[in-house]
């Protein structure tokens, strides 16, 4: 009894001690992420993810990138205390001992940091541990280069919606099963605007399962950084939260702290030149098992439509006029990607390697009519990358000339399509993978008219050729509308077989087991297609 009453006091005591220390950093950002930056302890009980971490469990994972013999390992760790030290260290386990490699210092904002490990011998399986203090750890592998295999796996996902705060086991259960060897997460980890950190943090408790043991890409994009949609047009500040007018309406260190914690892992980015407010860039590329990945920033450059173009319905990005001219918005000097990431994929497109493929946050056309509910029929949506249409067909251009296909998220509608630029079908091939959480707005590939395109398939009623709102061609092959299973949620998986050339598209529903024999796949999946 006098060993429990000793310890209330000693809580009491701590407790009381908390109130009145002093936090170690005042906010640049007053208003945002309560548990990034100054006395967080003092705040309300966080909804979005668990504080309440024993001190030996307050680093929340490790997440990696390999590439040229670069190891990039950024550590994300649960708030720290002012009496806490910011030091963390890596370990690597070798022969038969675990032996410390570098410490650096976490940061205050974010409470994240990056190893960086030049000259990493890529050629064998490297245990690593990031220890904090005396107790706390996490440990992971450092996979080895599968240069050596056929067929190179990438697990591809999106969109973690907010409106389900479960854990993500049946997907840890899938990924670890297909065994990729790479994952990509194309954007919206983060549905929290103002609260990143502690969304990031439960994105990270969800599935480090999946990336404690392999390299993983992470990419924010609009509701990472706050905003509903996100025109970027190289950082100038935005006038109100909806974007439309272009820019970054949040803190621009609020940006930067969202960046830095989901890309500082990644191999470092082909031009480091800071666009307006300082803000980052990371537009790079990695190798891996012989596979060229572009990773590029679709909205950071991309020009926002109002003020710019005639409004075509009651807001600037939204057309409703079905008979309105497209060639009317493709004005003059509007930006997609902007004349650096365009100069990039160019160079990029050159390298010398077995496969390409091009990762971004959403895909280079329209492909859905029907936008969060079946009453909604939206003409056009200056949100996806079909729009400016110039700027669309110059990207579109270079990738094909990379022989790549394009890898995205975003739409929430899983799709296959075959772009055209000039005619149908001289474009790249292109898979947007479906939301992981899709209870949040929906989106339908449903044609007015429910005809079948011209060249059309047997699975689904709607494929063939089409014209978007925008009047780009593409070619549909496959789509997976929120009414079938699993309401359209899933994930990708692409499979580059490099002997003979091909790649294949595979999309699976949420809640399939796909260790049972009897696994389905969503309609229309898969599709292999050849870059021969």
């Amino acid at each position: 009894m006098k060993s429990i009453n000793k310890t209330i006091i000693l809580v009491f005591f701590f407790l009381v001690g908390c109130k009145n220390m002093t936090p170690p950093v005042k906010a640049p950002f007053e208003d945002l992420d309560v548990l990034s930056i100054n006395d967080w302890w003092n705040k309300e009980t966080n909804t979005i993810v668990n504080l309440n971490v024993k001190r030996s469990e307050v680093i929340a994972f490790g997440i990696y990138t390999v590439s040229n013999n670069t190891l990039k390992l950024t550590a994300q760790l649960f708030p720290l205390y002012p009496y806490e030290t910011r030091e963390i260290r890596l370990e690597i386990f070798e022969n038969e001992v675990w032996n410390e490699i570098q410490k650096i210092k976490v940061n205050d904002i974010g409470w994240a940091a990056t190893f960086r490990i030049n000259n990493w011998d890529s050629s064998k399986n490297i245990r690593y541990k990031i220890k904090h203090g005396k107790e706390a750890f996490f440990e992971g592998l450092i996979r080895k280069d599968p240069k050596n295999k056929n067929e190179i796996v990438l697990v591809a996902l999106s969109c973690n919606s907010n409106k389900d705060r479960e854990g993500r086991e049946n997907y840890v259960k899938n990924i670890n099963y297909i065994n990729p060897d790479l994952l990509f997460f194309a954007g919206d980890q983060s549905y929290d605007h103002k609260e990143h950190t502690a969304a990031w943090i439960k994105f990270g408790m969800q599935f480090r399962e999946t990336f404690r043991e392999r390299p993983c890409i992470t990419i924010p994009d609009d509701h990472d950084i706050g905003q509903g949609n996100l025109w970027g047009e190289y950082g100038k500040k935005a006038l109100s939260p909806a974007g439309n007018d272009g820019g970054y309406f949040y803190h621009h260190e609020y940006v930067k702290m969202v960046e830095r914690a989901q890309t500082s892992h990644l191999p470092d980015p082909y031009d480091n030149t800071p666009i307006e407010q300082n803000i980052k860039v990371y537009y790079t590329n990695l190798v891996l098992g012989g596979i060229d990945f572009a990773i590029i920033e679709d909205r950071k450059f991309k020009s926002g439509p109002k003020g710019k173009i005639p409004q075509q319905g009651p807001r600037p990005d939204h057309i409703n006029n079905p008979d309105y001219d497209p060639k009317t918005i493709d004005v003059e000097g509007l930006k997609l990607l902007g004349q650096r990431q365009l100069d990039f994929l160019g160079s990029w497109g050159e390298n010398n390697s077995e496969m390409k493929a091009v990762l971004s946050q959403t895909g280079f056309c329209g492909g859905a009519h029907l936008h969060g509910d079946k009453q909604n029929r939206l003409h056009a949506d200056m949100d996806s990358n079909g729009w400016p249409q110039t700027g669309r067909n110059k990207a579109l251009k270079i990738i094909k000339k990379a022989n790549a296909v394009h890898v995205g998220g975003d739409q929430h509608i899983a799709t296959v399509i075959h772009h055209g630029i000039d005619s149908y079908e001289d474009g790249p091939w292109a898979f947007v993978v479906p939301a992981i959480v899709n209870n949040y707005y929906s989106r339908w590939w449903w044609p007015e008219n429910e005809q079948i395109g011209v060249n059309g398939n047997e699975n689904l009623p709607w494929t063939g050729r089409y014209l978007d709102g925008f009047n780009n061609k593409i070619t549909m092959h496959a789509y997976a509308n929120p009414d079938t299973n699993s309401n359209g949620a899933g994930y990708g998986v692409v499979r580059f077989n490099k002997d003979v050339k091909t790649v294949t598209f595979e999309c699976w529903p949420r809640h399939e087991d796909v260790s049972k024999k009897n696994a389905s796949q969503f309609k229309g999946w898969p599709i292999t297609i050849s870059l021969n």
